[in-house]
């Protein structure tokens, strides 16, 4: 879906094809989507499924990091 991003450019020269951020629903909460966004630079604003978030906690320290999010940019 990225890769039909075309941003035009004020002045001459090829349209943007990177944002420099994403604002996605919980729908794009895995890990592939993340990785695929990490992996181009791109800053992401996705909350986190219930279920992700509950799984996490059930393994306690072995459950990993929270990703970050930012309640106040995701409601803009």
């Amino acid at each position: 879906m990225l890769e039909q991003i075309r941003v035009p450019r004020l002045g001459p020269g090829r349209p943007r094809t990177k944002p420099d951020k994403v604002r996605a629903d919980k729908a794009y909460a895995s890990r592939a989507d993340r990785a695929y966004l990490r992996g181009r630079g791109i800053s992401c604003t996705i909350p986190e499924k219930r279920d992700q978030v509950l799984n996490r906690k059930k393994l306690g320290s072995r459950g990993g990091r929270p990703s970050k999010f930012d309640k106040a940019d995701y409601q803009c």
